[in-house]
């Protein structure tokens, strides 16, 4: 399994988090990725991290595969928290080094959108590590079936969605193997001016895009040969059914919700 990026890759597994309904999840991480932005002290803050870190733990997808799948993210979020340092001038001054000041406020605001940056991406991959492709596209077509009485194409959206997620680690997968290939062949994309770099990256996109447009014609004639013609009078092998386990989590992100609104006053 490639760890260079955990999103788009699904971890088989018997936990709690894998046996939710996919629908569920879904809607819990929709609601997070808006209540993260409401967080604005220690203790919101808190309540956010220990969901995000209970949910990785309660998933049982291994907390190293975990981190090292982040890794290509941790230099957004390491540049994010300087970001703040050099710009943010507000509050007291807590460290000077030569004319450079480092203030209180661009401390706390780079640690604070810096955590917000890295529960997203934790808590939007699990959502990828815990459920299949499969379970994914139905979750998102039924949770659009109302849409299709205007004629939109539920089925045909919930399917490219799926689809986009589970090429993800494929192309990655990918680039890394042609940009091997084309570093054994003496090409440099480390090192040089910007445009010795721009012209150095033309040979990794040109092999990218013809390997991504093969694989999209064999996956084309595959459904072809399968008899796809879309999601018309198609059935689903499983129902997907909300249990007593999809309501408690309901109920504890609904605490979880509450508790954030409740803490922000303080």
């Amino acid at each position: 399994m490639n760890n260079a990026l955990i999103i788009g890759q699904y971890v088989p597994g018997n936990s709690l988090i894998h046996k939710l309904d996919p629908r569920t999840k879904i809607t819990v991480i929709f609601f997070f990725v808006f209540i993260v932005f409401l967080a604005n002290n220690v203790v919101s803050y808190s309540i956010l991290t220990l969901f995000a870190v209970a949910s990785m733990f309660t998933s049982r997808v291994p907390i190293r595969f975990i981190m090292k799948g982040l890794t290509p993210v941790w230099f957004l979020i390491v540049f994010t928290f300087i970001l703040h340092i050099i710009v943010t001038k507000e509050g007291t001054v807590w460290l000077e080094i030569y004319n450079f000041e480092i203030y209180s406020g661009g401390v706390l605001q780079g640690i604070a959108i810096s955590l917000r940056f890295f529960l997203l991406i934790l808590v939007t991959s699990l959502l990828t590590l815990t459920t299949t492709p499969i379970e994914i596209t139905d979750a998102i077509e039924d949770m659009l079936n109302p849409l299709k009485k205007v004629k939109f194409p539920v089925h045909e959206l919930a399917l490219m969605m799926s689809i986009s997620l589970r090429f993800i680690p494929t192309l990655m997968q990918e680039t890394e193997k042609i940009s091997k290939a084309q570093a054994s062949r003496g090409v440099d994309f480390r090192s040089g001016s910007i445009k010795d770099r721009a012209k150095a990256v033309v040979p990794l996109l040109i092999p990218l895009f013809v390997s991504a447009f093969k694989r999209a014609e064999e996956l084309a004639m595959a459904m072809e040969a399968r008899g796809y013609n879309g999601g018309e009078g198609r059935t689903k092998l499983r129902e997907l059914k909300i249990n007593k386990r999809d309501i408690a989590i309901y109920l504890l992100f609904i605490a979880v919700i509450a508790g954030l609104f409740f803490t922000r006053s303080y």
